[in-house]
């Protein structure tokens, strides 16, 4: 008995210093109130009917549910009042965002003029132009990201000093004429090029054409038409003269001359003709949208264009005008090398030409990028028109013929044969020349 009034006293001493400890007396108070305002809640509030009416009257049982349908629509009301004034809070919030950007902006802008007499160093351009900015608007979900960054290739990190003298031109003032500068740093596989805010120097003396389609398609344009300052020839005239010289595309200039005469006729053997592959096409398809990769001055493109083709030319400027002669004709080029990604869509296009412009001088996975590329962007029952590429005779059936069975193509014509210049019978080159089919599933 001693014993168990001994528990109890210290039973009663524990509850006593639980009863002086400050944080066991605030929990206790709030344990209280929030249990009162439960009770004053439910007795008072849209479940007190369940308290001053019997349930199990039918009346009463439609009165509570007449009410809580009332509770329900009150609440959804306030909840879509709550949801519009979220919508017009984070609109607000968006546009003092983007006002802040813009003010940001003009304020960094006054300050490098007011710091450079409107000058901005290479540097600091370089850096706005391979940085990232949020989107005005916050998240998208198209994007995935709130930001967006430059679409400038990585490898151009690995070039810091050559993109800081391309860099080097004052903002809004007239570009360096550096083609060929940027034709370098292209063909090392940086692009797109990051120069953004200066003008490219405009032809003096530039003259509209007023000749029929047919016709511009062969006539040669003015000289003053073009802005010569980057190429080794300063006039048309002088890049005629030059066919005789050894390298790229050295007599595509002269129209009156071996290109009058291309993609005429078919021998049977390395040269096809447009009409005889155009025959070879499905009867029921039709051909509307072909892409030509290294097109030269795109004599091609018009023999297409005269059988209503539209033909996108991809060229780079090699020391000569290529990609203002092909707009002089009225044809449409684009600007960049094959070691990207071609920017056209999934199976949109019908025929893919390409002539004396791929060969082996690519690295061989490299250039197996390039017919996975063609096999992507055409249509199914398109054609890969491969004419005169070039290399090696051991690699002919050893490296080139199997790369494009494995591609996927099927092969409707394919013909090898010996190149027939100096370096060819020197080196053993050979010439491919294919018609390859995307596979109708």
């Amino acid at each position: 008995m001693i014993a168990v009034m001994e528990v109890t006293e210290s039973e009663k001493q524990d509850e006593r210093e639980d009863r002086s400890d400050p944080k066991t007396q605030v929990e206790s108070l709030v344990l209280v109130i929030v249990t009162n305002l439960v009770t004053i809640y439910i007795v008072t509030g849209p479940f007190s009917s369940l308290y001053h009416h019997p349930p199990h009257h039918n009346n009463n049982f439609n009165s509570i549910l007449q009410e809580l349908n009332a509770t329900k629509s009150q609440l959804a009301a306030s909840h879509s009042l709550l949801s519009e004034l979220h919508r017009r809070l984070n609109s607000t919030n968006l546009l003092v965002r983007a006002l802040l950007i813009d003010l940001t902006t003009r304020q960094q802008d006054k300050q490098y003029s007011r710091n450079n007499n409107g000058k901005r160093s290479s540097n600091e351009e370089l850096n706005l132009a391979l940085a990232s900015y949020k989107l005005p608007f916050g998240y998208s979900q198209w994007i995935g990201s709130d930001e967006i960054h430059s679409p400038i290739g990585a490898v151009c990190l690995m070039f810091q000093d050559e993109l800081n003298q391309y860099m080097s031109y004052d903002i809004g003032s007239e570009c360096l004429a550096d083609e060929v500068f940027a034709q370098m740093l292209v063909s090392k596989g940086c692009e797109p090029l990051p120069k953004r805010r200066c003008h490219p120097k405009s032809p003096k003396g530039f003259v509209e054409s007023n000749q029929d389609l047919q016709d511009s398609l062969w006539e040669i344009s003015p000289d003053s038409n073009i802005v010569w300052d980057p190429y080794t020839c300063k006039s048309l005239k002088c890049l005629i003269e030059r066919k005789n010289n050894k390298g790229y595309c050295k007599d595509c200039f002269d129209l009156q001359g071996k290109e009058k005469g291309r993609w005429i006729f078919d021998y049977g053997g390395l040269d096809f003709g447009i009409d005889q592959v155009l025959g070879a096409k499905r009867s029921d398809s039709t051909i509307r949208i072909e892409l030509d990769i290294g097109g030269g001055t795109e004599t091609f493109a018009a023999r297409m264009k005269e059988r209503n083709v539209t033909i996108i030319t991809s060229t780079l400027d090699l020391d000569s005008p290529f990609s203002h002669f092909i707009a002089s004709r009225e044809l449409i080029p684009i600007h960049l090398s094959i070691s990207q990604r071609l920017p056209f869509f999934e199976n949109t296009l019908d025929i893919v030409h390409s002539m004396e412009f791929i060969g082996n001088w690519l690295p061989e996975t490299m250039l197996e990028f390039l017919p996975y590329d063609v096999y992507r962007m055409l249509r199914p029952g398109g054609i890969f028109w491969l004419e005169h590429f070039f290399c090696f005779e051991s690699q002919v059936n050893g490296t080139y013929l199997p790369m494009f069975d494995r591609v996927g193509f099927n092969r409707l014509r394919w013909h090898a044969g010996r190149k027939l210049d100096h370096d060819g019978i020197q080196k053993n080159e050979w010439y491919i020349s294919a018609l390859l089919v995307k596979p109708v599933i």
